[in-house]
């Protein structure tokens, strides 16, 4: 008996049955409302730092180096800076000298819209 239940278990194949999804309505306007409690988030430190350029060098160069040695990096001096946040780039500006002080103004602001494929810019 058990041999011919198995039998007929097996042949029959999985049952599949139709799943019924609940609809979620569209906020007015389609843009997306925020979280209930976002405000706890507006506390939460980031780091931010903004990215001149990059080289690359062997162990030894590096030992090499002394005060007022010269990195040549991948960028030329006037090209635009990466402003990283958490490591990630979110945009890009350019260096500015304030009141003897440096700083950043930012030119573009890159938005990861994976619907679109990648990282799109937003100029303002």
């Amino acid at each position: 008996m058990k041999d011919e239940n198995a039998s007929q278990e097996a042949t029959a194949g999985p049952q599949i049955k139709s799943v019924a999804f609940e609809k979620f309505e569209e906020s007015p306007g389609g843009h997306e409302e925020p979280v209930a409690g976002m405000e706890i988030l507006m506390d939460v430190p980031l780091t931010l730092s903004v990215e001149l350029g990059k080289a690359k060098c062997y162990v030894k160069d590096l030992l090499n180096l002394t005060t007022g040695s010269v990195v040549e990096l991948d960028r030329i001096a006037g090209d635009p800076v990466d402003i990283l946040v958490n490591g990630k780039v979110f945009a890009s500006g350019e260096v500015v000298v304030i009141d003897e002080n440096f700083g950043v103004r930012i030119r573009e602001i890159y938005s990861n819209k994976r619907s679109q494929g990648g990282v799109r810019k937003i100029t303002g």
